[in-house]
């Protein structure tokens, strides 16, 4: 139905800055986020315990909230279970990395294209696959950044020890000049100040949530699944982890107090039939 929620998943508070962008871009559609910060990070996991994370969170967003398309707002998740996701759900599913490859590709100007991620997304070479897919010309470098997540959880983003930690991780990109820089971790707009100061001023910055956002919003009117009213929409959240250290990130970054942000234990999920 179309007014029906959008869900919206990530293994933390990351996904919320493509949350954010789903929202500015369609502000009637309701909307459900489910971070799942209790067993956050998904980066050094396999791919089939993170297919099995996003299966039951896709489950539990069916069963309870019935939601008319999937947004995996992780881009390790993308790429360990979109394509699983794709064939088992019922409702349109979006990842984050095709659309933020695609979007690298139309903005490079020298084609040297640098990727951070977690170290499940840099293992996974999708971007790398799909930026080589849509032009062959461009040169990727990716470099695992998992610090970087662990300060955004931490809503450690303006420190001098974020800084620090900042640079020491971007630093493999010294002397490789490139041009442009996907954020490909949905944690790391929330640093995009520190990350900018440490690769340059020349360097442009993707962040794959606006592109992604798009996606969807193409998605829901070829499927006639875009809310035809004009009022605001809802948002609902749920975390695993800690619901006052989620609702301070969340306030913060989208400039709204959530005012539904429930506890969501991980038994819960875990309980949560497999069957979509």
């Amino acid at each position: 139905m179309p007014s029906d929620p959008i869900g919206l998943m990530d293994s933390g508070v990351g996904g919320l800055t493509v949350l954010k962008e789903v929202q500015r871009l369609l502000p009637t559609e309701n909307t459900v986020f489910l971070g799942d910060q209790a067993r956050l990070p998904y980066g050094p996991r396999s791919v089939a315990e993170v297919t099995t994370f996003t299966r039951q969170i896709a489950a539990y967003l069916r069963q309870q909230a019935n939601i008319k398309m999937l947004v995996i707002a992780c881009n390790t998740a993308t790429a360990a279970a979109l394509t699983t996701m794709q064939a088992e759900l019922p409702v349109p599913v979006v990842g984050v990395i095709t659309p933020g490859a695609q979007a690298a590709v139309k903005v490079t100007k020298n084609h040297r294209i640098g990727v951070i991620a977690t170290a499940g997304t840099v293992k996974s070479d999708q971007y790398r696959q799909k930026i080589l897919a849509a032009d062959a010309k461009n040169t990727v470098i990716s470099v695992a950044c998992p610090d970087l997540v662990t300060l955004a959880e931490a809503n450690d983003l303006t420190s001098a020890h974020a800084q620090s930690v900042v640079d020491a991780s971007l630093a493999p990109f010294k002397g490789q000049n490139i041009d442009t820089l996907i954020l490909g971790c949905t944690h790391f707009p929330l640093l995009k100040v520190a990350i900018q100061k440490a690769i340059g001023p020349d360097v442009l910055l993707v962040d794959p949530g606006a592109a992604t956002a798009e996606v969807a919003r193409q998605m829901l009117a070829q499927d006639q699944l875009l809310d035809p009213t004009s009022t605001p929409g809802t948002a609902d959240y749920y975390t695993t982890g800690d619901v006052s250290q989620f609702n301070e990130l969340a306030s913060q970054w989208l400039d709204i107090a959530p005012v539904k942000v429930a506890h969501l234990p991980v038994k819960t999920l875990e309980m949560t039939a497999t069957e979509v």
